[in-house]
């Protein structure tokens, strides 16, 4: 089984935009269920399906596919939970760490969640300045319920 184990934080001011390529990403859900979310999701010309489990503190079983480009096209336009979920991804480098900025588009429009996959829960790390307040146990903010619950309706 894999595991994930990331942290979610909110990000402040602008800084961060010049640290990295922004990247669309396209991405929907067939499952939303706690005990199983199961994504599909659109990167440039590659996609993934993948399936997590239920979140223990920052760990959650994660298992990761890629799948063809044309079958994930129309899973999203299909099959998927509406809306779909549509952000920019930046990759940012900061003290030997990978940080995943995404900047929410429709109508999660406004809301930039900066993440970090850990090897243990306990790992120390160095935060960027404009890293702000830690929202990993706070489950609004999880992709899968932002189509239930958009940003913008907060």
């Amino acid at each position: 089984m894999g595991v994930e184990i990331e942290r979610k934080f909110l990000v402040r001011g602008d800084d961060w935009r010049a640290l990295g390529e922004a990247r669309l990403m396209r991405q929907g859900y067939l499952s939303t269920d706690p005990d199983r979310t199961v994504r599909v999701r659109i990167e440039g010309e590659s996609a993934t399906m993948t399936i997590k489990g239920r979140s223990v503190g920052a760990s959650r079983g994660e298992w990761e596919y890629a799948i063809p480009l044309a079958d994930a096209a129309e899973l999203l336009d299909r099959l998927c939970l509406q809306p779909l979920i549509e952000k920019y991804r930046r990759r940012i480098a900061h003290a030997g760490m990978l940080w995943e900025v995404d900047e929410f588009l429709g109508a999660n429009a406004g809301l930039v969640v900066a993440e970090i996959e850990l090897a243990s829960e306990d790992q120390a790390f160095d935060r960027p300045a404009w890293v702000a307040a830690e929202v990993t146990d706070e489950r609004r903010y999880f992709n899968s319920n932002l189509i239930r619950l958009p940003y913008s309706q907060w």
